[in-house]
């Protein structure tokens, strides 16, 4: 009987992962009204999310690099899980601007210590051949709680007239299962390579660059590209609410987007490892086109559902083909350091993605930074399917 891919650290990584999903988006749209509820400015909001996505930017290639240096991922997936799980809870402790800066910044932050690791972990589970299945089945399920956790936060609130208190208690009982689902991975013990363990200096964090392969640079920056002009899918939501749909469909319409990323991730990365991972991330970009430039015209309830299913579409075929391929473009041992100097990378994008679509909206009309983004992604995938690359075997 042929072996399962499916390891126990695999299974475990993706369920931690999923009840984490479950414990954030259920929040996701409750932070903002519960910090505007509690008297924080837009603008201390602004500054509150910009230092945190900051920190955890920079922190994703630091932790990276400090788990190839030392060889190890557990404790890092451990300590990152366990700060987000207890920071989320703690903020209805203390209702100040320092205490809120600490505890999302610490939230961040638990995501730039794991992200790397795990992802590394996930690596080292699987093989050149059947790492899109590995990366698409993680994906599908932390997605799906990226639908479970909102769904259940509309229904306690809509059913229930719950407030913001209790929806941050009900969050730590997701969060905790997936803390102790951490400490059920299981690592090689003994270490392949020779392990270093000297201090990390800042320069470091972007050393990596420089000795990267070419294919590995090419893919980067054709990809950071496209991010630049990919705005947060809050916007997306805002333009759906332009476009006279209810408040309530709004929602509805991120549930149905999550929703179809989780059912396809998955299967998208069986089709990474058959038709080529890099293929399979351009024909997603191209999707991604569809989607921006067709929100600008349809504005019938059923043709938004549709643009949100081939919106779902898009995240399934690119999100965890990108690091499965992005493993594949690097020595086995500096795994967790290419993907956290490219997540870092990614994330610095949001802040100018955000602001640029924020200024043709206010320059032009809503319609502006959707289009533009959509023919850069068209563009930018036919590039990526004209792409050579040489993938390193481990």
């Amino acid at each position: 009987m042929k072996k399962s891919f499916l390891t126990k650290n695999i299974w475990y990584l993706s369920l931690i992962s999923f009840f984490t999903d479950v414990a954030s988006e259920l929040l996701y749209p409750v932070i903002p009204l519960y910090l505007s509820s509690i008297g924080m400015s837009i603008v201390g909001i602004g500054i509150i999310e910009g230092i945190a996505e900051t920190l955890s930017a920079l922190s994703k290639t630091y932790f990276g690099i400090w788990s190839d240096r030392i060889q190890k991922r557990k404790i890092f997936v451990i300590g990152g899980y366990t700060l987000s799980a207890l920071s989320k809870p703690l903020m209805i402790v203390f209702q100040n601007f320092f205490w809120i800066l600490f505890l999302r910044t610490s939230d961040r932050l638990g995501k730039g210590i794991r992200t790397a690791p795990r992802d590394a972990l996930l690596s080292d589970e699987s093989k050149s051949e059947n790492k899109g299945r590995v990366f698409g089945f993680h994906r599908s399920l932390d997605t799906f709680g990226a639908a479970v956790g909102p769904s259940i936060s509309l229904l306690l609130i809509l059913l229930y007239q719950w407030n913001y208190d209790k929806l941050f208690l009900v969050s730590f009982i997701p969060g905790s299962i997936a803390v102790l689902l951490s400490f059920l991975i299981r690592e090689e013990k003994g270490h392949k390579y020779v392990v270093e363990n000297k201090k990390i200096e800042i320069r470091e964090l972007f050393s990596y660059w420089v000795r990267s392969s070419r294919d590995y640079k090419m893919v980067s920056i054709l990809l950071v590209l496209f991010y630049i002009f990919n705005s947060s899918d809050l916007l997306l939501l805002l333009k759906a609410k332009h476009q006279h749909i209810q408040d309530y469909q709004v929602i509805v319409l991120y549930i149905i987007y999550n929703i179809s990323y989780a059912v396809l991730a998955f299967p998208f990365g069986i089709i990474g490892d058959k038709t080529g991972l890099k293929n399979t991330i351009a024909f997603g970009l191209l999707f991604f086109g569809m989607v921006y430039v067709g929100i600008s015209f349809f504005d019938d309830w059923y043709e938004m559902v549709i643009l949100f299913i081939l919106y779902g579409v898009y995240s399934a075929t690119i999100e965890g083909n990108i690091k499965a391929l992005i493993s594949n473009l690097c020595d086995k041992k500096e795994v967790a350091t290419a993907i956290g100097l490219f997540t870092t990378l990614q994330s610095f994008t949001f802040i100018i993605s955000n602001t640029l679509a924020g200024a043709l909206w206010n320059i032009f009309n809503s319609s502006v930074p959707f289009i533009l983004s959509g023919i850069v992604a068209i563009l930018i995938g036919l590039l990526l399917f004209s792409l050579r690359l040489n993938y390193k075997t481990h």
